[in-house]
């Protein structure tokens, strides 16, 4: 039986590996593909307990690494708190069955969508692209947009959305409409985004809905663009003006993803944030709330603290009080969920593989040589839930992308994010040995193909090359196993460590297999794709390969050497010339001898 065959769902389906805020299209697929994790579970019972019993904190911190499903379920809650209808069927309905029998998730999710709510739900840095993070008001400059366009106004100029706010509250937002298509043949949609060509027609459908004469209006816009400005505290009145109008209970919520990369390392967007919170907690009176992600912790955000930041910061903790912190672990739980649930006859077969191998897990999984130790197959389910990978591959994995991002490894705007989630990887690996037999596992070398379009060229030039140039298949997948791990801590590249990372089937020969794993990294050391330290191997960037080729390509005079090593071991660390012998007190010379030469 092959691969692809024990699967309950085909490897091969479109699975939106990476969840976009703005991306409407696919939203039932969304929906049903999520998988709610028993830590998400926690997380959530805890969210809905500060978001049905306001307290004075009206902020929600999502914080989770790479691909750990921050933004699909920033996404979720969106869709969820104001119960939106997908084709026909609630957000709450699709969502329920999911909570199993969790039944406090399932009252407080009931309790929260009971609230009438509009959820706003964006990207910071996508809605952020005119606007530059060094202008002081550049956070509240995108909260400032996405609110007017939510209310039907022009959010890329803030001014225009001034004047059609104050045609509305006079009751002649839809008679100038009407009136400017009238008068230009054009929608006002249109008509206000060439604002400067149609100021004419702006200013005689003005003044005829308002029976003034053309000329006292004449540049009404330019007038309305001199004195705009907008402060927090009148963004914070204009959401509570809107939120008064939507009846009693209302809740308007801001779904904000990515903040923390927009933010980070800078303390005037940090402290605006914490501003608007405020603002919003004062004038609305919980009826406003701001949910946000972050790859991190808010601490990492932030940064090292000084006195003055760490005011700061302590205020921002007050008002993003509920913190839903994903980690690996849910990262694990939604892979096997998603994408490698078996069929019962799937599963029948993996349980006899398991009793067969079960007593050569701790031989074949595990590192020595003085590295970190990962989990292994926990019992009969646990194997069944990750085949055809390996837990430590999980962990290893998210640990190899976390530390390349930290080297800046990735192409792209926030390194750490690279272009794919961890999801989409594994599914791509699980494609590629589809056609497997039964009993075959996943190298984790082929973890390298998901992320490689995202990588920076100088990262991967060596394996470009080699995959060029080296007529050995293996090592390369050796190559790419040791990039993987460069830089991770707590990882060491011993032959015996590296020889695990190869297992690709249970009942491989391991004298074999290191044989083989010698042989590769044999040759990438003799063609200088990899170094050796003592028993480590360690993969070269472009620069380091550079180095390490001059210094192959130094010719240093052997006698000169010596000569050295003599000054420093016989100069600098035995300084005395001579020993003394106890016995009869007295002083002996020595011959100083070095690689058997005098």
């Amino acid at each position: 039986m092959r691969l692809n065959q024990i699967f309950q769902k085909p490897v091969d389906r479109t699975i939106e590996g990476v969840i976009k805020a703005d991306d409407d299209s696919g939203l039932k697929n969304e929906i049903e593909e999520y998988v709610l994790t028993n830590e998400v579970s926690k997380r959530l019972e805890a969210f809905l307990e500060a978001y049905n019993n306001y307290q004075g904190a009206n902020g929600a911190w999502v914080s989770g690494f790479f691909g750990s499903g921050k933004s699909h379920l920033l996404k979720i809650l969106a869709l969820m708190l104001e119960n939106r209808v997908i084709d026909g069927t609630p957000v709450l309905d699709s969502f329920l069955p999911k909570c199993d029998d969790n039944a406090i998730l399932k009252a407080s999710l009931q309790k929260a969508i009971g609230i009438p709510s509009k959820s706003i739900l964006f990207n910071i840095d996508q809605k952020a692209d005119v606007i530059s993070k060094t202008q002081i008001d550049a956070l509240l400059a995108v909260f400032v947009k996405v609110f007017d366009e939510m209310c039907g106004y022009y959010g890329k100029q803030g001014y225009i959305a001034s004047f059609e706010r104050d045609l509305d509250k006079r009751g002649l937002y839809q008679e100038f409409k009407q009136t400017f298509n009238k008068i230009s043949g054009i929608s006002w949609e249109t008509g206000r985004e060439q604002a400067l060509l149609e100021a004419e027609h702006i200013g005689q459908a003005y003044a005829q809905i308002t029976g003034t004469s053309v000329e006292s209006v004449n540049g009404i816009l330019d007038k309305y663009r001199e004195v705009y400005k907008v402060s927090i505290e009148d963004f914070a009145i204009l959401v509570n003006e809107y939120i008064g109008t939507q009846g009693n209970n209302f809740r308007l919520n801001f779904f904000v993803d990515e903040v923390g990369q927009y933010i980070a390392n800078n303390v005037k967007l940090m402290t605006n944030l914490q501003t608007i919170a405020e603002s919003l907690a004062t004038k609305c009176r919980g009826r406003a709330w701001i949910i946000v992600t972050a790859q991190d912790e808010m601490e990492d955000v932030i940064g090292e603290l000084d006195a003055k930041k760490e005011n700061d910061f302590s205020k921002i903790q007050a008002r993003f009080a509920t913190r839903l912190k994903l980690t690996s672990k849910n990262v694990d739980e939604v892979i096997q969920k998603r994408l490698l649930l078996k069929t019962p006859q799937g599963a029948s077969l993996l349980q006899t593989v398991y009793q067969q191998q079960a007593n050569n897990f701790g031989t074949l999984f595990d590192f020595s040589d003085g590295a970190q130790t990962y989990r292994n197959f926990r019992d009969q389910q646990h194997f069944i839930n990750c085949y055809p990978f390996i837990p430590y591959q999980f962990t290893l994995f998210q640990a190899a992308i976390k530390s390349l991002s930290e080297h800046n490894a990735f192409e792209g705007r926030h390194s750490s994010v690279g272009e794919r989630s961890m999801l989409a990887v594994f599914q791509q690996v699980s494609i590629h040995i589809a056609n497997h037999e039964i009993g075959q596992l996943a190298t984790f070398d082929l973890m390298f193909d998901g992320i490689r379009t995202a990588l920076k060229s100088q990262f991967q030039a060596a394996i470009l090359t080699a995959e060029n140039h080296l007529n050995s298949p293996f090592s390369v997948q050796v190559l790419k196993a040791l990039f993987l791990v460069k830089y991770v801590k707590g990882f060491k590249p011993t032959l015996h460590n590296i020889a695990v990372l190869m297992i690709d089937r249970f009942g491989c020969d391991m004298l074999q297999l290191r044989k083989q794993v010698e042989e590769a990294l044999n040759l990438l050391e003799q063609q200088t794709y990899i170094q050796r330290n003592g028993d480590l191997y360690q993969y070269l960037t472009n620069e380091e390969k550079d180095v390490e080729e001059d210094i192959k390509n130094t010719d240093v005079d052997s006698d000169a050497v010596l000569a050295e090593l003599g000054k420093i071991i016989f100069d600098q660390i035995i300084r005395d010339r001579k020993i003394g012998f106890d016995d009869n007190k007295q002083d002996f010379s020595f011959s100083r001898k070095m690689d058997d030469q005098l």
